[in-house]
């Protein structure tokens, strides 16, 4: 677990800024991108999920943002 703090003026800056660092780093083993999450400083234990993280056919994970309306669309990475 790796926790990088950012100054954002919002959740859905932090939810933006997250998506944006997570695909930067699809290409890395180690990370996994569906279990990304932010949440404020004061408040750490209130996550807010970036990705969706249903598992599609073939054991990939839905590459939409969490909360999305309509269907799941299954990919390598978010």
């Amino acid at each position: 677990m790796i926790h990088l703090p950012v100054a954002v003026p919002d959740l859905a800056g932090a939810l933006a800024l997250a998506r944006t660092l997570a695909r930067s780093l699809a290409s890395t083993p180690q990370v996994d991108l569906g279990g990304t999450t932010v949440s404020a400083e004061d408040a750490q234990h209130v996550r807010h999920w970036v990705f969706c993280d249903r598992i599609m056919p073939g054991r990939r994970r839905c590459a939409r943002e969490a909360d999305h309306v309509g269907a799941c669309l299954p990919d390598d990475d978010p």
